[in-house]
């Protein structure tokens, strides 16, 4: 079994898709093993983005991520990473395939809803920066 970290963003939440988007997760055969919201301030945001330090977007991106309430998640299934992302489309939503959480709920590049991790690496940093192994349920 493969984990990956799934994060509905400050946009997500704002507009009411908590919902529908965990709904989405399970219908895919993504088991969630845990979750909770969180308000993430600058420092956290920047600390969880800290590889794109420097990049252009960097300031704007973390600026958005600390703008509002997120739920996070560890998605766990034999292929998580990879369900995830297909589930999630192109992060330019306009790109994104149909069918995507992105084509179907995104408003633009940053505001496109959700994160996922985009490797093993990138999902063991990530899904250790919110959560502890207590509260990660053991299947």
């Amino acid at each position: 079994m493969e984990r990956t970290l799934a994060i509905i963003k400050p946009d997500g939440v704002k507009r009411g898709l908590i919902g529908e988007l965990i709904s989405r997760l399970e219908r895919e055969g993504l088991i969630i093993v845990a979750l909770k919201m969180i308000w993430m301030t600058k420092e956290q945001a920047k600390g969880f983005y800290k590889v794109h330090a420097g990049k252009p977007f960097y300031e704007s991106v973390t600026d958005f991520m600390c703008s509002g309430p997120c739920v996070v998640m560890v998605l766990e299934a034999k292929r998580a990473i990879n369900t995830y992302r297909k589930l999630m489309g192109a992060t330019d939503y306009k790109e994104a395939a149909e069918g995507t959480l992105r084509r179907d709920y995104a408003t633009d590049i940053e505001k496109n809803v959700v994160h996922g991790s985009d490797s093993p690496q990138s999902a063991a940093f990530e899904v250790a920066y919110f959560f502890n192994e207590l509260e990660i349920l053991k299947r």
